[in-house]
């Protein structure tokens, strides 16, 4: 099926200069939190990155439940991350993909000079083999995943870190991550936030 854009292709979306190397965090952001704001600041300077793009997504097709209007997340991510080489996005909104696979499908066809890193927290490498063409993303873009408490051990013996064991960059070489040539993934141990937005929601900070 072809990808839908609702608006001007480039309506919105971040600019980037050929060359660049951009590291590019998905999720809900619902809410947005310093955890969020922690990880990508370590993303930037353990992986050389040029830029993150914060990719607040319309929704999560693995959640049953949908997540607080974008336009609240969208105000509430750019509240919380304030850093000159951070753009918050709502590109899937505006590409109408619903899946990280087409979002890079899409992106790549609109930057064809800029080299993409695909950053995640390990919590999500350990469901990784459940998203819709997890081997066709390991392939196509590097992976940066970021360690959260309680996330290493299920995250190392997960599906996809065992197929592509072979493709692990050590954390001492996670520099390498944006020169290397997919698959290749790095796992990197930082001293991380102990905070999540289910926990914020449960406490009743966050009402959809």
């Amino acid at each position: 099926m072809p990808m839908t854009v609702n608006r001007h292709p480039r309506a919105g979306i971040p600019r980037a200069r050929p060359g660049q190397t951009i590291g590019l965090l998905g999720g809900s952001f619902d809410p947005p939190h310093p955890g969020h704001v922690h990880i990508t600041k370590a993303a930037l300077q353990r992986f050389g990155l040029d830029r993150v793009w914060w990719l607040v997504s319309p929704g999560n097709p693995l959640k049953a439940e949908g997540p607080a209007p974008l336009e609240r997340r969208m105000a509430a991510a750019r509240a919380v991350m304030d850093h000159p080489k951070v753009v918050v996005s709502d590109v899937e909104a505006r590409l109408g993909t619903r899946y990280t696979a087409e979002t890079l499908r899409g992106l790549m066809r609109l930057y064809p000079g800029i080299r993409f890193v695909w950053l995640m927290g390990a919590d999500n490498l350990a469901s990784f083999h459940e998203w819709q063409q997890w081997g066709w993303i390991m392939q196509t873009v590097p992976i940066g995943v970021l360690a959260r408490p309680g996330d290493r051990t299920a995250a190392r013996c997960s599906k996809a870190a065992a197929r592509y064991r072979n493709a692990m960059l050590r954390g001492r070489d996670s520099r390498l991550l944006t020169v290397s040539q997919p698959p290749c993934w790095c796992f990197i141990n930082v001293p991380m936030v102990d905070v999540s937005s289910s926990d914020i929601r449960a406490r009743g900070e966050w009402v959809r």
